[in-house]
């Protein structure tokens, strides 16, 4: 069945590995069932496209606009789950990511100013100079972003800057937080343990009900106004070496 690809296109339960995507427009095209296997998407538009259920397998998508993309259930990982898709030099200001499987993605020098991500599997995954951040003037630049009840253990997010960031109910397990600005984030119920944190920023950060045993604060370079809970002071001074003794 010829596809063509073109704006709006609608697609459904389709193997889309042949087709080439380079420099195609394809704003707001609907991909239900859809799969696409060793693909490499490049200077595609997908600004506003949706993915429901779609197998997107060791894919590489470079300078791709995904602006406001949703992806809903898709998977990004191969059946053996040790090579993940690559976004290189993407926008993906406001995309949307839900129950997805990005186990071991890359996501290199692409801007992510207001991606949400939900529920996804990010084990061992790199954000590698993943760009939270917008200029607004010549000054001022924020940052926004949401991992929400993502696995993002083994993750490599060696200095990653989302401040004010929400990444509740995160799993951080052995992930790679070195140099890390974080302060004033969402780190609730968040599971940090054996997290390598040396040098992070988390002044302000919210860390009630996180697993925080193993989190060295004298590794940390900010944590004024870091909250925790009763309970979590006790752990945190443990993994400091101050044997704390109940009165």
């Amino acid at each position: 069945m010829a596809i063509e690809l073109k704006a709006g296109v609608k697609v459904a339960d389709l193997d889309l590995s042949d087709l080439d995507f380079t420099d195609a427009d394809l704003t707001d095209a609907v991909f239900e069932g859809c799969t696409l296997k060793d693909g490499h998407v490049q200077g595609a538009i997908l600004q506003g496209a949706r993915f429901k259920d779609c197998r997107l397998v060791r894919c590489r998508f470079t300078h791709a606009d995904l602006r406001e993309a949703v992806f809903e259930g898709c998977s990004f990982a191969d059946d053996e789950g040790h090579v993940g898709t690559v976004f290189a030099f993407c926008r993906l200001e406001e995309a949307r990511l839900r129950k997805c499987d990005l186990s071991f993605a890359r996501l290199e020098r692409s801007s992510l100013w207001g991606v949400e991500m939900e529920a996804c599997n990010l084990r061992g995954s790199a954000f590698v100079r993943a760009d939270f951040g917008r200029a607004f003037g010549r000054n001022v630049v924020q940052w926004a972003g949401a991992l929400k009840g993502c696995n993002l253990e083994l993750a490599d997010l060696t200095q990653l800057r989302l401040p004010k960031g929400d990444l509740n109910r995160s799993n951080f397990r052995e992930a790679v937080l070195v140099d890390a600005d974080l302060e004033g984030a969402d780190l609730r119920e968040c599971d940090l343990f054996q997290a390598l944190t040396v040098g992070a920023k988390l002044a302000g950060a919210d860390l009630r009900g996180a697993e925080v045993s193993g989190l060295n604060l004298t590794e940390l370079a900010t944590l004024q106004g870091m909250k925790i809970t009763v309970d979590q002071q006790y752990r945190l001074l443990n993994a400091m070496g101050v044997d704390v003794h109940a009165e």
